[in-house]
């Protein structure tokens, strides 16, 4: 019941931030942006286009948008927990909790649920909207968009787990910075990876593999693409021209999540409070 308790707490405390409602808001506008636009694109396409075309761009531009969609999702995750541990550490609220019978990795684990909650009803509910509006428009629905979306949170919470980590050693300013440069990083070698699989080079393909194992983010939007997008379009639009990481990936990515929370936990532990 502590972490449940501890979960609950930070669930609401999030909620009542300035920052969490202009990322809330920054997002509505961003799907009624893309609804007006999809709507306008898919009466040109109605007219004036085959069907597999209209099926590879809406496919496209469907995935165009969850990838925004998804770079929110990162963002917020990183900026609702950037200071959640060093943040109550510096003004001293930590030790109001960090007392028995409430043991540390209680609070860690609580805080941890409690965003990771938050991080996933928000993509969910961008992501599942997104669909929607596509659907309602043109009667398109990705293949297994519930798998796709998974994927999405997956990749979330591993970054919202490093800057719990981050915040274990770093002040909050230098946490996010590190964790935010780890994402760009994660996506620019994401890419290389692919487009070195492409074009078989074997250089760049170890670069992506190598970052991907480091920071398993990216490799999360691909695996969430691959199961989203038509078979048929693999290798055709800028989201599937590499190799699908597979479900292995997935599997080491949540092995990660686990191994990154027992990290924090154990150097929450060990700081001087």
């Amino acid at each position: 019941m502590s972490i449940l308790t501890v979960a609950q707490l930070t669930f609401l405390e999030a909620r009542r931030r300035k920052l969490f409602w202009i990322i809330l808001v920054v997002g509505l506008l961003s799907l009624l942006l893309f609804a007006l636009g999809f709507y306008f694109i898919d009466r040109e396409l109605r007219t004036s286009a085959e069907a597999a075309i209209q099926t590879a761009v809406r496919s496209t531009m469907l995935l165009v948008g969850l990838y925004g969609v998804n770079t929110l999702g990162v963002t917020l995750g990183v900026l609702i927990s950037v200071d959640t541990i060093s943040g109550e550490i510096a003004s001293g609220t930590i030790q109001t909790i960090a007392t028995k019978p409430l043991r540390r990795w209680e609070i860690v684990v609580g805080k941890w649920v409690g965003l990771a909650t938050m991080l996933a009803v928000f993509v969910l509910g961008m992501a599942g909207g997104m669909m929607l509006f596509v659907w309602a428009i043109s009667g398109y629905l990705p293949s297994r968009p519930l798998e796709g979306m998974g994927m999405m949170v997956l990749e979330g919470w591993v970054f919202l787990s490093l800057s719990l980590l981050g915040g274990t050693y770093l002040p909050p300013l230098g946490n996010g910075v590190v964790v935010l440069m780890l994402y760009g990083l994660d996506f620019v070698a994401g890419w290389i990876g692919q487009i070195g699989e492409r074009l078989s080079n074997t250089t760049a393909e170890t670069i992506g593999l190598v970052v991907r194992f480091l920071v398993p983010g990216e490799a999360m939007w691909q695996r969430a693409a691959h199961v989203m997008e038509p078979s048929s379009l693999f290798g055709l639009t800028p989201f599937t021209i590499g190799d699908d990481p597979g479900v292995g990936m997935v599997v080491y990515a949540l092995f990660y999540l686990a191994a990154v929370l027992g990290a924090t936990v154990y150097l929450f532990g060990r700081r001087d409070l």
